[in-house]
């Protein structure tokens, strides 16, 4: 019978190789990226049935990174493996197209039966914040409102601009212009009614978009 392919996005090359030698037992494990766009990359070049995402990536952190994937690729299944118990974090996943939010420090036979529920077609949440995550849906807790309100390739500028690449550096990646990128900049700080770098970063960090 033919195993299911799994991708592993992580930037911890310790932790990476640890759920390389758990998954490759029962999975066809075809591969490690370490940042949000070359697991977009990874994911159009695989094809896998299943990709295991932190949130916490430069470049593009895995949310953002997984709403891209979703908008291409409806089927593939997406784990989440991550540090953060917070069910705002929860909320932003399954938001984004996951099926299964698991803690890092887990057990790991918890990742390996997200997994499986994830292909089975059903939701996997880990027990450690099942509870939190329920309450906070019956409350009506979103995302963040004001999180609407910049768009997602500002999103992808800012999380650059928070981890500290120029303007320059920043257009290289995004493949648009250094005015291009001034523009979102100056466009989210007015949208957002910050007036400096420093306090769009704090609220990149406030938002989840990158972690302090």
């Amino acid at each position: 019978m033919k195993k299911p392919k799994v991708l592993l996005a992580d930037d911890h090359r310790i932790v990476a190789e640890g759920l390389r030698s758990l998954l490759e037992t029962d999975f066809d494990f075809v591969g490690v990226v370490e940042d949000g766009r070359e697991l977009i990359a990874a994911v159009e070049k695989f094809q896998p049935d299943v990709a295991v995402v932190d949130i916490s990536m430069p470049k593009l952190n895995g949310i953002d990174a997984v709403r891209h994937i979703k908008q291409k690729n409806k089927q593939i299944k997406i784990v989440f493996l991550t540090m953060h118990p917070d069910v705002t974090y929860a909320i932003s996943a399954f938001e984004a197209g996951a099926s299964a939010y698991v803690l890092k420090h887990s057990a790991p036979s918890e990742l390996v039966a997200a997994i499986n529920e994830a292909l089975a077609g059903r939701t996997y949440v880990t027990p450690r914040i099942a509870g939190d995550l329920m309450q906070a849906y019956r409350d009506g807790v979103g995302t963040g409102e004001k999180l609407e309100e910049i768009t997602p390739r500002q999103r992808e500028v800012l999380q650059l601009l928070a981890e500290g690449h120029s303007i320059k550096q920043i257009a290289g990646i995004l493949k648009i212009s250094t005015r291009t990128v001034e523009f979102h900049k100056y466009r989210m700080m007015e949208d957002l009614a910050i007036k400096t770098v420093a306090e769009l970063i704090r609220y990149a960090v406030k938002q989840g978009i990158v972690t302090s």
